[in-house]
């Protein structure tokens, strides 16, 4: 296909009467299509309705090692979930505390203890002048409002094929005492689809941080969230890492089965040293007398093992691979060739990050609400919701159908075909 940008203005009017004809089309259709958030479809949840099974009023609620679920007391959970979501994270169970339903709670409990109490015996946050946060972008929304609610400030980090731009994470955190974290989606990042290379993981190790509290926030959300057998990201790990560089402190780890189990109904953890576990069972104490033992332990029946979460992870790949497939292939047929845009092939994760020309991110988005197709808001994969180039674009495919993302993909394409040359032409 021939670039837009070689294009006379001619050509790129009567393109526009083109689009625009069918853009008008494409609204009569009366689509009603979502894919703003990375949530599990319906078919992928049906995935794990055996576990409803695995306790019934006639269960014995007793683990293993004698713990009775259904009382208090085991305030890091029980030591058979510990090992599950230790091997999952590929660290041990001594540096393991298992949390409630979801790792997002325990990322903003992290940085609310920080704030009121700083890090292990470290000044409090909020007690400080100026507390800043790295950001690496395209990043999480939802991390990005955590830091923004407590105040801190936003330092936006480049994201590249193989993560932040190093040099510019070990610029501030070598140089800035007010730099006190970064935040990371290290396998599969949300919204890139990427995964951190082994020398970006080593180059986080060997950071000497200005600040004795600068924490990695080490969000591994999708750790275990392939789409190939053949072709998986691998991701070293980075509490080893931290670990033979002396620096055993410098991180905090989070998972959960949010997008494994149940998305309302999982179980998280965080991972870090034995210092930094110290730190947080201090409040935990006073925070609560343990979380829900009964659902840890019906995930450990349900899955037994690290090899039972791998083969349930197995059928969800099979579910995502087509809608992620029926994206690349319209974005391949569509747009390929048209030099306006270029696009992540993540081997797994949730999510397709779309790089629209710039000044285009916000139009497109709106187009498409407009034929019915709802997007992440352009903007949210940047701290502040700014995108300076107003040129990236979430897809999340999970939950649609895989024909309904065939669909939602054929008038994305039109969007930004339609917005990029109304683009051309105010030039």
């Amino acid at each position: 296909m021939r670039s837009y940008k070689s294009l006379t203005r001619e050509e790129l009017v009567a393109l526009h009467e083109e689009l625009q004809a069918a853009y008008v089309d494409a609204k009569g259709k009366g689509l009603s299509l979502n894919m703003a958030r990375g949530k599990p479809s319906k078919e992928q949840l049906e995935l794990t309705m055996g576990m409803l099974d695995c306790l019934d009023g006639k269960s014995s609620l007793i683990t293993e090692s004698g713990i009775d679920t259904r009382n208090y007391g085991e305030l890091t959970g029980i030591p058979e979930a510990k090992k599950l979501m230790a091997d999952m994270m590929g660290t041990s169970v001594d540096n393991t505390i298992v949390f409630g339903n979801a790792s997002l709670p325990i990322m903003y409990d992290t940085v609310s203890r920080s704030m009121s109490f700083g890090v292990c015996g470290s000044t409090p946050w909020c007690k400080l002048d100026k507390v800043k946060f790295l950001c690496p972008a395209p990043g999480y929304d939802r991390h990005f409002a955590i830091t923004e609610l407590f105040g801190i400030e936003m330092i936006t980090v480049p994201m590249g094929e193989d993560g932040p731009d190093m040099d510019m994470v070990k610029e501030y955190v070598e140089n800035d005492a007010s730099v006190k974290g970064i935040w990371c989606v290290p396998k599969y990042t949300n919204p890139m689809g990427i995964s951190y290379s082994d020398d970006t993981v080593r180059a986080f190790a060997a950071l000497n941080p200005a600040a004795e509290d600068f924490r990695i926030y080490w969000d591994n959300a999708y750790i275990i969230h392939d789409l190939y057998e053949d072709k998986k990201d691998e991701l070293l790990d980075i509490i080893s890492e931290c670990e033979k560089a002396g620096k055993p402190d410098m991180v905090f780890e989070f998972c959960s089965t949010s997008k494994i189990s149940f998305a309302g109904a999982g179980i998280a953890a965080m991972a870090a040293s034995p210092a930094n576990i110290q730190w947080v069972k201090k409040s935990m104490t006073i925070q609560t007398i343990g979380y829900d033992k009964v659902n840890q332990l019906r995930h450990v029946r349900f899955f037994k093992d690290i090899n039972g979460i791998k083969e349930h992870m197995k059928k969800h790949a099979a579910i995502l691979r087509p809608k992620f497939e029926a994206v690349l292939e319209c974005f391949d047929r569509e747009l390929e060739g048209l030099d306006i845009a270029h696009w992540t092939r993540p081997n797994g994760g949730y999510f397709i990050s779309f790089f629209a020309m710039e000044g285009c991110a916000r139009e497109i988005v709106a187009k498409c609400k407009e034929a019915g197709v709802v997007l992440t808001g352009a903007g949210a994969t940047y701290p502040y919701g700014k995108d300076p180039q107003d040129s990236n674009i979430r897809i999340a495919p999970s939950f649609p159908t895989a024909e309904e993302m065939k669909q939602a993909a054929e008038v994305f394409a039109l969007c930004v075909k339609l917005v990029t040359v109304e683009k051309l032409l105010e030039a």
